[in-house]
């Protein structure tokens, strides 16, 4: 299994997690199951808040856990390079640090101490590389935040209503400056975290449609690679064909048709 051995980057995945569970324990504990006036309300945001809160939970877990696309290690030798039978004037370019074979599109990690393969960046809330094969997940794992916080943050002013309606020792089991301070906690948390994994979805959609990756877009790297339809590069992310099983963070994509590797020769 794949697994970066960074302490910033556990500690940092361990954060998310926990804050996932606190926010599970306000939305269910606090406003839903326990004052449950309204059955129906409850049952309704209680499944859409579980099944979205797992699914983003899943997403990291894939986005941590699986490999971004890592190059071998030291397997530029001369052996090998003579193996892959260039073609006269043909380059290869050798990474210093990790001593491989740096394919076009590839970049080294000093973190993943490894070149991976269209390095988008490195996130230490999911303690990986986002690159080629972890990037789907990486993408709904932000999305399933964004959607969580902006339910979560609904939940919260309804029920901020209702305890203003209702007498504040009804609305909750906890004592009312308690239920206070748990709210606005929570408010705090949705906000923060909608806006910081709204962006950095918006981002890593547009990245994905314009074919660049936030490492080639900072040094501003030359194209070298073919130009296809913002469609085809979804597809070449999420999955060839179109289906619900892009939302799905157990799907791997099934590239079919859309080739990664299409470059200008």
């Amino acid at each position: 299994m794949w697994f970066i051995r960074d302490g910033c980057g556990i500690v940092c995945g361990v954060i998310t997690w926990l804050l996932v569970f606190y926010a599970e324990f306000v939305v269910v504990f606090v406003m839903l199951l326990l004052p449950a006036k309204n059955v129906a309300y409850s049952l309704f945001n209680g499944v859409i808040f579980n099944s979205l809160a797992f699914l983003a939970l899943a997403s990291h877990a894939k986005a941590m856990c699986t490999d971004p696309g890592a190059v071998p290690k030291g397997n530029a030798t001369k052996e090998f390079i003579e193996s892959l039978q260039l073609k006269p004037g043909q380059v290869v370019y050798k990474c210093p640090k990790c001593c491989s074979i740096k394919p076009d599109r590839a970049h080294h990690c000093s973190v993943c101490k490894r070149c991976i393969k269209k390095m988008d960046h490195h996130c230490p809330w999911v303690n990986n590389c986002v690159g080629e094969n972890n990037q789907k997940y990486f993408v709904l794992f932000t999305m399933y935040i964004a959607l969580i916080s902006f339910h979560a943050l609904i939940m919260v002013a309804f029920h901020f209503v209702f305890c203003i309606e209702e007498d504040w020792t009804k609305c909750s089991n906890f004592s009312p400056p308690a239920t206070v301070i748990l709210l606005i906690l929570l408010c705090f948390e949705g906000l923060l975290f909608l806006i910081f994994t709204a962006v950095m979805f918006g981002t890593q959609v547009h990245s994905i449609c314009t074919d660049e990756t936030g490492i080639e877009q900072l040094k501003k790297e030359e194209r070298r690679w073919a130009k296809k339809s913002k469609w085809m590069n979804m597809k070449v992310v999420f999955g060839h064909p179109f289906s619900i099983a892009w939302l799905s963070p157990f799907s791997a994509p099934d590239h079919g048709k859309a080739d990664v590797y299409q470059y200008i020769v």
